[in-house]
């Protein structure tokens, strides 16, 4: 039986995470104090001493899953091993980490750039976020289509829950007329910008030049990337897959699907609460089996 590793992204995130896993395990404190000195700041007491609000910062957010996620694929050691690997946005770093195309100290500086590069976009680009539910996939896609500037499909959760990304007026306009298309909701999301979507270019670039100076191994088993939902073993093409994940949508649910059609047929989740992709693969496909980590 062929068994996926999975990883969360963005809203996964909680106080006090990881803290078990720390005091548990010497690695755990090794790596955390390590990420302390690459990310310049004391990522592990805001882990588990900060609040809700200081995990919601992007740049805390993003290295504290990654950080989380890693440690508890180290924890599991070789009996871990997976036969393929997937991570929704932020957590397909946490994917190329577990399938050995990144070292930890790669991968965490990465993130820290995409992070902070993420934010400097959405401080010079505000935009917006929207969760449609209750519609088909090709409805909430041509709607996009129709609507004045920029509203683009970010987020293929699962069938009935895709979100749109854009400018702000564009994704409330696009919103209003999803309701009255017969969406049972079409809910804002608390972010702090248009992930996923044409805002997010500049940080697309900031992002490619630091990918491009560092080394990409092929990775021990397929990597199914968010842009195409497909596996990749080719160190180049995960590259620009990854180059291209920050204003392309995150296709998950095509990711499940392909998956399970390759035979993958347990998934075990990593990274934050261990719930939230458990219950998309659920949604994409009830026969799923999910290995509680």
């Amino acid at each position: 039986m062929s068994r996926a590793f999975v990883f969360a992204g963005q809203g996964a995130q909680y106080p006090g995470m990881g803290k078990e896993l720390y005091d548990q395990h010497e690695i755990v404190k090794d790596l955390f104090h390590q990420a302390n000195d690459i990310l310049g700041f004391d990522i592990v007491k805001i882990k588990f001493e900060g609040s809700e609000e200081d995990l919601k910062e992007t740049s805390v957010t993003q290295p504290a899953l990654f950080i989380h996620a890693y440690a508890g694929v180290k924890c599991d050691g070789e009996a871990g091993r997976p036969d393929a690997v997937a991570g929704h946005s932020l957590g397909e770093f946490s994917a190329l980490a577990a399938a050995g195309v990144l070292s930890f100290e790669d991968g965490l500086e990465l993130v820290k750039t995409r992070a902070n590069a993420m934010q400097q976009a959405c401080d010079s680009s505000p935009g917006a976020m929207a969760a449609i539910l209750g519609l088909d996939d090709e409805v909430v896609v041509s709607t996009c289509q129709e609507i004045e500037g920029i509203v683009v499909p970010a987020n293929y959760n699962c069938p009935g829950q895709l979100v749109i990304s854009g400018e702000k007026v564009a994704v409330e306009k696009a919103s209003d007329v999803l309701m009255q298309k017969g969406a049972r909701r079409a809910l804002i999301l608390p972010v702090g910008g248009a992930f996923h979507s044409p805002l997010m270019s500049s940080a697309e670039s900031v992002l490619a030049d630091k990918i491009q100076v560092l080394e990409f191994k092929k990775p021990i088993c397929p990597v199914y990337q968010n842009v195409t939902g497909k596996p990749e073993t080719d160190p180049e093409v995960i590259k620009s897959n990854l180059i291209a994940q920050l204003t392309g949508p995150v296709k998950w649910t095509q990711t499940v699907q392909n998956m399970m059609t390759d035979g993958i047929s347990e998934f075990k989740e990593y990274g934050g609460n261990g719930k939230v992709l458990s219950g998309l693969i659920r949604k994409v496909n009830r026969d799923a089996i999910i290995i509680r980590h």
